[in-house]
């Protein structure tokens, strides 16, 4: 599969962004809206109403940003031959998120083999993100010397708090989190959650163990561009979690309770911006520069466009630090990041990573370079 004939192929003036519909699809149409592209919103029967309907460009382009939605009978048609031709008439350039990978069900063979439309990114650091797949997100943070929770090789190892990280299940993308402080507490709750059939004891073998951090979460929002051989920070976020803040809000002397009738769980619902301390901005910029240059050496060319770093800051002495422990090498999932000023203190106006893949997009169209962005 080459892509880089795909492209060449395309009707350079009319280039559309494609992308699943889910997760980040309204802010990347509407990012293509501001730059002067089309966009196309992949559906699923039954579930297209937001794209479709509610979010459909009318009047003349007045309301809404989605100019068109391919209604599919299930996500992972997209796969079908047939319809990757449509895409590939349509001059489609395919922007992934993290819903395109769940709903192919982790295919990433797939991905990278048989999906023959250009893909905004590269698709093969896309698999990066499972725990399963080597070298992975672990391996690159170590290779950047970027500083990491402790990950305890075994449960009798776990000798302050940890967040066990283990698939669920029922929804095999979704974790089951669950927080201890030893081997005894981890063998109860395991336990109870695989005698509820939360958890199957496959997954629990996979499951990591991770020192829990006690800092400050904040996201990294980054973006790379080819076109400007530069990394971006766009901005930060932090998430809101369910039924966790649900937790968080009750006195600490009702929590215990709370939890007899309710098991705690990290379910992201949503997002909120941030900012930082002025001062720190310069670590973000050196570990995500550190990041980059790993990614170019395990799945060359690297890290093209959006891609997160999340984090917790630690306390001094000596300074605050950032802690990475997980990391999104595609678009994250938080449109709310455009009203942090990062992106404003680089263009003049606030950005959000939808507008930013779109100028980057035009830009490269407008260079002759869009092999340059496409993989």
């Amino acid at each position: 599969m080459d892509i880089s004939k795909v492209i060449q192929q395309y009707e350079r003036k009319n280039l559309t962004i494609g992308v699943i519909g889910s997760h980040s699809a309204l802010d990347i149409c509407a990012g293509a809206k501001k730059f002067g592209l089309k966009n196309l919103v992949v559906c699923k029967k039954g579930r297209e109403k937001t794209y479709d309907f509610y979010y459909k460009a009318k009047s003349g382009g007045k309301f809404g940003c989605v100019d068109e939605a391919l209604v599919l009978e299930s996500f992972k048609d997209i796969l079908l031959k047939e319809n990757q031709e449509i895409l590939r008439r349509k001059n489609v350039i395919f922007v992934p998120h993290r819903s395109f990978e769940v709903y192919l069900d982790f295919d990433y063979k797939a991905i990278e083999e048989d999906f023959a439309v250009p893909i905004f990114g590269n698709r093969y650091l896309l698999k990066t993100e499972e725990r399963g797949v080597s070298p992975n997100q672990y391996d690159l943070l170590e290779k950047a010397g970027i500083k990491t929770p402790k990950i305890f090789a075994s449960p009798e190892d776990i000798d302050r708090p940890a967040l066990v990280k283990v698939l669920e299940k029922e929804r095999g993308f979704e974790r089951a989190f669950f927080l201890v402080s030893n081997p005894e507490e981890y063998r109860q709750k395991s336990g109870d959650l695989l005698e509820k059939g939360i958890i199957s004891k496959t997954a629990l073998e996979k499951s990591v163990i991770e020192e829990f951090i006690l800092g400050v979460p904040v996201n990294l929002n980054y973006f790379y561009s080819p076109v400007f051989e530069r990394l971006e920070f766009l901005g930060s976020d932090t998430r809101r979690q369910t039924n966790l803040d649900g937790f968080l809000r009750l006195p600490a002397n009702m929590q215990k309770e709370a939890e007899k009738y309710s098991r705690l769980t990290f379910e992201e619902a949503g997002h909120i911006a941030v900012t930082m301390l002025e001062s720190l901005l310069e670590q973000v910029y050196e570990i995500g520069e550190k990041f980059v240059e790993a990614a170019k050496k395990f799945y060359p060319p690297g890290v093209i466009g959006p891609f997160a770093l999340q984090t917790c800051i630690t306390p001094g002495p000596p300074k605050k630090d950032f802690v990475v422990f997980d990391v999104s090498p595609r678009v994250p999932g938080s449109p709310g990041i455009k009203f942090t000023p990062y992106s404003s203190y680089l263009f003049g106006e606030n950005l959000s990573v939808g507008e930013r893949i779109s100028m980057e997009i035009r830009e490269a169209n407008k260079n002759s370079h869009l092999s340059k962005i496409v993989t």
